[in-house]
């Protein structure tokens, strides 16, 4: 029997990803805030040092525990984002490094913040780093899982774009007002999206689990990014509702702040999901159109 483990479970992709487990055949373990409460639960403190008898044993991890970035970024805010994704993820690492009987693989979550804001220009795993707060967290979140590649688990950092489920993330969000008639574009709708529906996430997860020719950064998204005005003309016909209600920048920044409201909704990033491509990896949901009559 296959022993995995996940942190972040109770959010939108850990939820889809423990549904796709089968009933017989893998063990399933959470990592858990406070106190476990059974034998498929691991209790653990992002913030603090694991001891690495309690992560020993499990076939795979995948790491997907993180703060939420939506909402002001105050210092204390960013912090506690940051905090909970380096540390979070040094922690981790650093006791499955340490474990008697070591995972074969560390599936571990990054985003295509990574690349910043870089308008047109099309973006593969190989494309450096951008500038600003996100690109700055993905970077030390990667760096921080290098702990475990460099005790020799083949380690794979899924760097995702806009997530597209009705439980829960942007798509979620985005839902009511458009049903009510009252979306539209966001700032001047010129930005790319890089989307992808949880069913590939899902999917993406388990073929880097099994992939032995994956390691390293891998991009999470759907093979074909659109612009933001175009997202949300395909959701407005989706839904049959008119998209008429754009969202200017200084709204945005006045509910966010100039900085959380840049990187977070403003920003542009055209990403090919070259890696999983070039796997064989056969996405569910290419068309955005398909993803989102699948979810509204």
């Amino acid at each position: 029997m296959e022993r995995i483990l996940i942190s972040g479970a109770s959010g939108p992709i850990g939820t889809a990803l423990l549904a796709s487990f089968g009933p017989v055949g893998t063990e399933v373990v959470r990592l858990v805030r406070g106190v476990a409460r059974n034998a498929g639960q691991v209790s653990w403190d992002p913030l603090a040092a694991l001891p690495p008898a309690a992560v020993s044993g499990f076939d795979a991890v995948v790491h997907l525990a993180g703060e939420s970035v939506v909402g002001r970024w105050t210092a204390e805010r960013k912090k506690a984002i940051r905090d909970s994704r380096v540390l979070g993820t040094r922690h981790l690492t650093a006791a499955l490094a340490q474990s008697e009987a070591k995972p074969r693989v560390l599936v571990c979550a990054s985003a295509v913040g990574f690349y910043g804001n870089r308008g047109d220009e099309l973006l593969r795993e190989e494309s450096p780093s951008g500038q600003g707060f996100l690109p700055e967290v993905c970077r030390e979140w990667e760096d921080a899982s290098r702990i475990a590649g460099d005790a020799g688990i083949r380690t794979v950092n899924i760097r995702i774009g806009l997530v597209l489920s009705a439980k829960g993330g942007a798509l979620a969000k985005m839902l009511t007002p458009f049903k009510l008639g009252l979306g539209g574009r966001i700032g001047s709708g010129q930005q790319w999206w890089s989307w992808i529906h949880v069913d590939d996430i899902v999917g993406g997860i388990h073929h880097a689990m099994q992939a032995e020719s994956l390691s390293g950064p891998v991009n999470l998204v759907a093979p074909d990014a659109v612009r933001n005005a175009d997202f949300t003309k395909v959701l407005a016909s989706v839904l049959r509702r008119p998209a008429i209600f754009p969202v200017p920048k200084f709204a945005l920044r006045l509910a966010f702040g100039k900085q959380a409201a840049e990187e977070m909704f403003l920003a542009s990033q055209r990403v090919r999901p070259g890696k999983l491509l070039a796997d064989g990896y056969e996405f569910r949901f290419r068309e955005l159109r398909a993803a989102l009559e699948n979810l509204a």
